[in-house]
């Protein structure tokens, strides 16, 4: 019996991998988190299946949960939203599953980020204008962030940056970023993205928050913000350059 992390990527059903249809269809037990995943994941459970949507759960009603069916020798689908790499309480719960000796694997999923980028034809990395990342979150009602992570920091680097957790504080985040990204910094918002309920809102620094508000967007959306956003035009990547030396073949 083993606990399987999956990562059911953004939410729709045909973004997991073939790996982690295969685990769900062999799971008696799936836990889900029913705030960001289409229903139609879980019809990938088999018949009988029992589903346990962790939404109000704490982490030891959930830890309980995979205790109880390794006791029963099932195995288990713990499906994570996007990947499990980022904000999936991954490590909290696997240190509790350690520590009642259940064996445990991880299986990664597609990043709600990378289907927002891909709902919007971006690459986030554009050559001679941005060749950076940054994966962050706010902080309100969560888990404290550390000091140096904090966002006026962040913006310094004018990467491309990507807000998880974030949309109720959206008039703070863009007051910390005006300064370094501009007003004019174009700002997108994927809301359910790939779900058949996402919601695309595009606009600026500048008027962002106005628009998230008039859109009532609450939870599940994704922030992105940056020169890479606005298809900013930028160079030829060097790899793909004609001019590039590949050296001799063969």
């Amino acid at each position: 019996m083993t606990v399987h992390f999956i990562g059911a990527g953004p939410g729709a059903a045909d973004l997991l991998t073939v790996r982690a249809v295969r685990l769900i269809e062999t799971s008696q037990v799936c836990l889900y988190a029913g705030t960001y995943l289409d229903a139609a994941v879980l019809d990938h459970c088999p018949p009988g299946a029992s589903r346990i949507d962790t939404a109000q759960l704490d982490l030891d009603e959930i830890t309980a949960h995979l205790v109880a069916a390794y006791e029963r020798g099932q195995n288990v689908a713990r499906l994570c939203s996007g990947d499990p790499s980022i904000y999936s309480a991954l490590a909290e719960q696997t240190r509790r599953l350690d520590a009642h000796g259940v064996p445990w694997d991880v299986t990664p999923g597609v990043p709600a980020y990378a289907a927002a980028a891909a709902r919007l034809g971006v690459e986030l990395t554009v050559p001679e204008v941005v060749q950076s990342v940054v994966l962050t979150r706010a902080h309100a009602r969560s888990t404290q962030m550390p000091a140096s992570e904090a966002l006026a920091n962040f913006a310094q680097t004018r990467a491309t940056l990507v807000l998880h957790l974030a949309i109720r504080h959206v008039p703070e985040l863009v007051e910390n970023l005006i300064p370094e990204y501009g007003v004019d910094c174009p700002v997108v918002v994927v809301y359910r993205a790939s779900q058949p309920g996402e919601l695309v809102l595009r606009g600026r620094l500048g008027d962002i928050a106005e628009r998230v508000e008039a859109a009532g967007l609450r939870q599940a959306a994704v922030i992105i913000a940056g020169a890479a956003v606005g298809r900013a035009r930028g160079g030829d990547s060097h790899l793909y350059d004609s001019r590039r030396d590949r050296g001799s073949v063969g």
